[in-house]
């Protein structure tokens, strides 16, 4: 199965690194992937985050656009249940009239950070409407596609009225997500990247239960996976560490200024515990050299049963992390 690769950058930002750097790092990693023949480019929506920059994806979605030319970008995701689908709505089309027939739109349900921030979106109100998660895709779905059976105010249009529609993709790493996805007969994204267990399962629930739409005719698909690749184990294994000791600082509530080096990885403490938790971490990710990484890949998508895999790669040094996505490339062609 030939694979399309694409990536999701979360504009993470290593220690001693200011937040304009990380975002700066964004588009230069957009424009390299796109010359590198990447199929999408995403970004993501983490709120109050010290180490991860990208709070507004459809703010830095229409600078990458403007940035690039031909790879599609998109969000990973939109957290639907903070927002006005209306607004979502406007804010996508306007993205499609300014880069027609590149745009996607992920959406999500998770809240994207810590419950004060839920609070701070949502108004000051502890409730979050996940509840209405499946109805705001439809009330969406409507905007969009100027149906008015969805369309909770009759004739209401969202503007501009562009002539394309962005492709709209659920995410989720649960089989609830899957099983939403499948009823709406809409693609769907599985984050193997945060859930590390029960992936291939929930994609082929998603497979079966698939209810055909007028958005989408065929089950469409894509895994989403952490992926470092290096000239050797050796020094994949150090790129990765940082990301080893990131989430299991992140799990344990630790305060974090940011993506550790390998040098501080490597002089960690770990306890059992941790230990233990780095290797089951280690069931998100794909470290290796570039022949261990396309073998990786490829049992990735058969697993999956599909050709579209999204690398994630949260690397110290950008340097490497712009080798790490080269050698992916060229794995993926071999």
């Amino acid at each position: 199965m030939a694979l399309q690769l694409s990536v999701l950058d979360q504009s993470p930002i290593s220690e001693g690194m200011t937040a304009e750097a990380a975002l700066k790092q964004t588009v230069e990693l957009a424009r390299h992937a796109e010359q590198l023949g990447y199929e999408r480019f995403w970004v993501s929506e983490h709120h109050d985050s010290p180490s991860l920059a990208g709070s507004s994806p459809e703010v830095l979605i229409s600078f990458l656009a403007a940035k690039t030319t031909t790879i599609r970008v998109g969000s990973g995701g939109v957290m639907l249940p903070h927002y006005s689908p209306y607004k979502v709505a406007e804010n996508f089309r306007v993205l499609e009239g300014l880069a027609p027939g590149r745009i996607d739109i992920g959406l999500g349900r998770a809240p994207g950070g810590m419950p004060a921030a839920t609070m701070a979106l949502q108004g000051g109100s502890r409730y979050r409407p996940v509840d209405r998660y499946p109805e705001q895709i439809d009330e969406l779905l409507g905007y969009l596609t100027d149906d008015i059976a969805r369309n909770p105010y009759g004739g209401l249009k969202a503007t501009p009225l562009v002539q394309q529609v962005p492709e709209m993709w659920l995410l989720g790493s649960s089989p609830s997500s899957a099983m939403l996805a499948a009823s709406k007969g809409l693609p769907y994204t599985f984050a193997q990247f945060i859930n590390g267990e029960g992936g291939p399962q929930y994609m082929e629930e998603y497979r079966r239960n698939f209810r055909p739409s007028a958005y989408l005719k065929q089950p469409k698909s894509m895994v989403a996976v952490f992926v470092v690749c290096a000239e050797n184990d050796e020094e994949a294994e150090r790129m990765a560490s940082s990301l080893d000791l990131s989430l299991v600082m992140l799990e344990q509530g630790m305060p974090s200024s940011g993506t550790p080096s390998p040098e501080k990885a490597a002089a960690y403490p770990y306890s059992p515990f941790e230990q233990q938790r780095v290797w089951e971490n280690r069931k998100r990710m794909i470290v290796g050299t570039p022949e261990k990484v396309r073998d990786e890949l490829h049992r990735l998508s058969e697993l999956y049963q599909t050709e579209q895999i999204m690398a994630i790669s949260i690397i110290y040094d950008f340097k490497q992390k712009l080798r790490s996505f080269e050698l992916l490339a060229d794995a993926a062609k071999a």
